[in-house]
């Protein structure tokens, strides 16, 4: 069938796992149960290999292609426009419903408004990222597909047709007609017939999961300018926090690549503590606190599993598991040729202490807003401040996960002056007991070191790492964290440097910012990569502060915010990264990209005198 763009996909999900459906109507990306189960349709990353569940009309001639969500849902719906007939198809995952049919499974619901339409259903499991072989039974209401490990079973009200180890089904329906297909688990010894739900059944399945969804955004806090925007973003985010847990995911895909045909490929299926703590910072700015209660209970368990002589890692599965290692699967030719296809991630294993500054931030706006810590869990956070003041010195790999070996990433220290900031702040605020000479000593120490050693006369700018004269966006970060006062000459001076484009050594292309410079500051990897969306929406920010003195930062600002906005795609999603064409790079959607986004609408509707 060929590669979808990444940005022509919509995304559903239970707070297990989710799924991607193409504009096209297939879903090319899906796996089970959980967000990192291997996949069981994976044509995103091998059209041929990767296995599919497609809908759609029998013929394309003349069909227009459109996608929105149901209002204020993660419900899908896809629509075929053409002269001869309009078509749906309702794809969701029921959440917030009772144990029972259908509870567990995905639904797509077909549907003709006007005219009569030809549809083909294609259905092609390949478990196990295509590894393991299964066999297909049709049976009474449908097919099994049986593997070694899992097993599924589609439900349809009409008889499907084997094909190879696959099924398919021509049907077509007229004006107001109907038909759901459901797939979910197959349990052991559950007879012949597939348990799918019935017409009611459906009915009362989608009523329940859209009232989720409302009553979930309903306790959204957030009323200013770009209102849409922001509460799809935290539908976005709803859809990443694994509900059995409280785990927050990066991202639910992995190897999309942030080059065409290049080998920047990761697996971000997996709660890194710095996403994470990310993320609770902007649900809770706009009134979502459940879920910041439910990721401390989650880092609250981490930190009862530490040795006294570690600190935490870097990542973690969504379990709470320690080790996702890495590997790659080469017989996935990846998406529109971009290999190694990897699963899991190498970076679980190296050190970035940046990871203690957004978590202790977000544990501080947790506290402050939400459910205020446990004693315990102080006592284990107390006991990694004390790791930090032993380690601090030390040279990481940093936020952005080089590979090139390590060094004094600035990113790191100012993230080092944030958790020992943070934890001062939060012993005051709740009298807790605090080795306070100590964390002051250390807060006031990396302070200094930075203004001296992270600081370039020559580039009249803060640079990436102790020795280096390249910038890195990265340092936008500083006014955000109430490190440096955005008004400060040091940082307008910074963000003017990194404004400029790449050819005058800076970091931004047509108002988007890239990381760093790749061939300036190689980070072990081969190849290039897009603009990184966290970035520009931080650029956002960064302006935004300075612009209550300045209101020709504040004015860009907004320009370049709206500007950003109109590379979301035509559901509002975003990935990573956006290429030199304006696509969509890297895994989707991003969790960074939308926690971004809700926090530059933030403080940006609020310096335009909105109200929040």
């Amino acid at each position: 069938m060929g590669y979808l763009p990444i940005e022509n996909y919509g995304v559903i999900g239970n707070l297990r796992t989710v799924a991607l459906v193409g504009i096209n109507g297939s879903i090319d990306w899906f796996c089970f149960p959980n967000f990192d189960s291997p996949s069981v349709f994976g044509a995103i990353l091998d059209d041929r290999k990767g296995g599919r569940f497609r809908i759609a009309p029998a013929s394309a001639d003349g069909v227009a292609l459109k996608q929105m969500y149901w209002p204020d849902t993660n419900v899908l719906v896809t629509r075929f426009l053409s002269d001869q007939g309009v078509a749906e198809i309702i794809d969701y995952m029921p959440v917030g419903v009772p144990r029972g049919p259908g509870f567990h499974g995905l639904i797509r619901h077909v549907r003709v408004v006007r005219g009569r339409v030809a549809f083909r259903l294609e259905c092609y499991p390949a478990f196990n990222y295509g590894r393991d072989p299964h066999r297909t039974e049709l049976v009474n209401g449908g097919a099994k597909f049986l593997s070694g490990k899992l097993s599924l079973a589609l439900a349809s009200d009409r008889p499907l047709t084997r094909d190879g180890d696959g099924v398919v089904l021509d049907f077509s329906l007229g004006a107001e007609e109907t038909l759901s297909f459901e797939l979910h688990g197959l349990e052991p010894n559950c007879g012949d017939q597939p348990v799918g739900v019935s017409e009611q059944e459906g009915n009362t399945l989608f009523e329940q999961t859209v009232d989720y969804w409302h009553d979930w955004l309903s306790h959204c806090t957030y009323t200013g300018r770009w209102r849409e925007e922001v509460q799809r973003s935290a539908l976005v985010l709803k859809l990443l926090v694994f509900d059995p847990t409280g785990a927050i995911l990066a991202a639910p895909t992995c190897s999309l690549p942030e080059a065409i045909g290049g080998t920047r490929n990761w697996d971000y299926r997996y709660t890194w503590l710095r996403d994470a703590a990310f993320t609770v910072y902007s649900l809770i700015r706009i009134g979502f606190t459940e879920e910041a209660a439910r990721f401390m209970e989650w880092v609250d368990a981490r930190c009862r599993e530490l040795a006294d002589d570690r600190g935490l890692q870097v990542l973690y599965g969504i379990d709470g598991r320690h080790d996702v290692p890495e590997e790659t699967l080469d017989h996935l030719e990846g998406y529109r040729g971009s290999a190694p296809v990897r699963i899991g991630n190498g970076a679980c294993n190296q050190l970035q202490l940046d990871i203690y500054g957004e978590l202790m931030d977000s544990v501080y706006l947790s506290n402050k807003y939400g459910t205020p810590i446990s004693y315990e869990m102080w006592s284990n956070l107390r006991r990694l401040m004390n790791w930090l003041c032993d380690n601090w010195k030390q040279k990481d790999e940093a936020i952005w996960e080089v590979r090139s070996g390590r060094q004094n990433f600035v990113y790191s220290r100012v993230m080092c002056w944030v958790a020992f900031d943070r934890a001062l702040r939060l012993a005051e605020k709740r009298s807790f007991p605090a080795d306070r000479e100590r964390w002051l000593s250390a807060r006031d120490e990396i302070y200094g070191e930075i203004q001296k050693c992270g600081w370039s006369e020559g580039r009249n700018a803060f640079i990436q790492h102790y020795g280096s004269e390249s910038l890195d966006a990265s340092a936008l970060i500083m006014p955000l964290v109430f490190f440096m006062s955005p008004t400060d000459p040091r940082m307008t001076s910074t963000i003017d440097a990194i404004r400029k484009p790449p050819s005058q050594r800076g970091l931004v292309s047509d108002s988007l910012v890239y990381r760093y410079n790749v061939e300036e500051s190689p980070d072990g990897l081969r190849g290039k990569e897009g603009t990184f969306n966290m970035c520009t929406f931080w650029l956002v920010e960064a302006l935004t502060r300075a612009g209550k003195v300045d209101r020709s930062r504040l004015a860009d600002a907004r320009l370049i915010f709206e500007r950003m906005l109109s590379y979301a795609n035509h559901l509002g999603l975003f990935a990573e990264q956006t290429g030199p064409r304006g696509e969509a790079l890297g895994n989707f959607p991003q969790a960074f990209t939308h926690l971004a986004l809700i926090s530059a609408a933030f403080n940006l509707n609020r310096a335009l005198g909105g109200e929040s």
